[in-house]
């Protein structure tokens, strides 16, 4: 089973905590993680605030592959609107290039409207940026070609150079929540993410990407999914849940306010958005959500962090994990603190355990 370590770099530890300091601390957590023997790390994107202070996965990810030789490098995700499609294209090639081939790839759509604002795209074309780039960028990341003309983009005939170290067959992820972008995802052939567990005791959600894969795909099935989700680990199983939902709450917290959750009306009329009305809050709703949610942190002793990832397992049949551990806003020490030992007590028996699938084994052969 593989397994690798994600981080949302979710700042959340007020302003007298330089964000220098934060960044460079959780990159060196992700270039830790190979030492330790995580089989891949993840970064996400996110832009102007202290939700997510990962303004640029790609350019994180080539540090990291200059700092380490075997782990893999991950997204989670590339917001696929907010980019040029010969620009991503060009860097995730160096990427790979760079790490030898060890370059895996999520993609998503993105959300908040301050982060389309700032990047002067507009949202209510995201949908179709989404489908139009990636239907540039997918073929060129293999061909070494990039050309298309779309409704938003005319792109006119170009060799990339450096051209693509290989195929990235069975090293592309998508993390959308929208059906329209999952219909692009399983249309080009991406495995799915799922980065939201559901809470102990109650059943998860139906796979919709196996449905639209269905559609998309006929008498095919989708790859088995990468499974996330936040974790807190410690000897004291009261210990654990007590962080745990401290800080899961604190990134939901941050998470309402990055995606103007806590602003009703605000995707009412907005095109490609009009369902995420449904998910904005009252103010006298906020907290209670937050509580809520909190509940789905994974906590407890190493052995209750097994007992339930094996639980994860029977419900995903995952390819592999990629666990956060250190998030909203956790200290330094407490976050190496939560690293270690879940490295220690419980990576080698996840590491263990067999999989239908595998990206170690079917696609990623070991960087030398």
């Amino acid at each position: 089973m593989h397994i690798g370590l994600a981080s949302g770099f979710a700042h959340q530890r007020g302003r007298d905590y330089p964000d220098q300091q934060f960044v460079q601390e959780e990159v060196e957590n992700l270039v830790l993680a190979e030492e330790l023997g995580f089989d891949s790390v993840w970064i996400t994107e996110h832009h102007f605030s202290d939700y997510s202070m990962s303004n640029d996965p790609l350019q994180l990810l080539t540090y990291i592959a200059g700092r380490t030789k075997r782990v893999k490098l991950g997204t989670q995700v590339i917001i696929v609107p907010w980019h040029d499609p010969v620009r991503l294209a060009e860097k995730i090639i160096n990427l790979d290039i760079l790490s030898r081939g060890r370059a895996l790839l999520g993609f998503g759509n993105g959300l908040a409207p301050h982060e389309f604002e700032g990047l002067r795209v507009d949202q209510t074309k995201s949908r179709e940026l989404y489908r139009e780039i990636l239907d540039l960028v997918i073929p060129a990341i293999e061909t070494g070609i990039i050309e298309g003309k779309g409704k938003h983009i005319d792109q006119p005939r170009r060799e990339l150079r450096p051209a693509p170290l290989r195929s990235f067959e069975g090293r592309k992820f998508c993390g959308s929540l929208s059906g329209t972008s999952m219909h692009t995802a399983a249309r080009l052939g991406f495995g799915n993410m799922v980065l939201m567990l559901p809470q102990r005791g109650k059943e998860a959600p139906p796979d919709m990407y196996a449905e639209i894969w269905a559609q998309e795909r006929p008498g095919t099935l989708p790859p088995p999914p990468m499974v996330s989700g936040n974790y807190y680990i410690d000897e004291s199983a009261d210990y654990a849940e007590v962080q745990g939902r401290h800080y899961l709450a604190n990134t939901m917290r941050a998470a309402i306010r990055n995606y103007s959750l806590d602003k009703p009306g605000t995707f009412a009329t907005m095109k490609g958005y009009e369902s995420y009305e449904k998910m904005t809050l009252q103010p006298d709703e906020i907290e209670p959500y937050v509580e809520n949610f909190s509940r789905s942190v994974v906590t407890g002793t190493p052995q209750m962090i097994l007992d339930r990832m094996w639980e994860l397992k029977e419900i995903y049949e995952p390819q592999g994990f990629f666990p956060h551990v250190h998030f909203g806003g956790m200290p330094q020490e407490e976050a190496r603190k939560n690293i270690l030992l879940f490295a220690q007590k419980v990576l080698p028996e996840v590491k263990s355990w067999t999989a239908q699938a595998s990206i170690d084994d079917r696609f990623m052969a070991a960087a030398e």
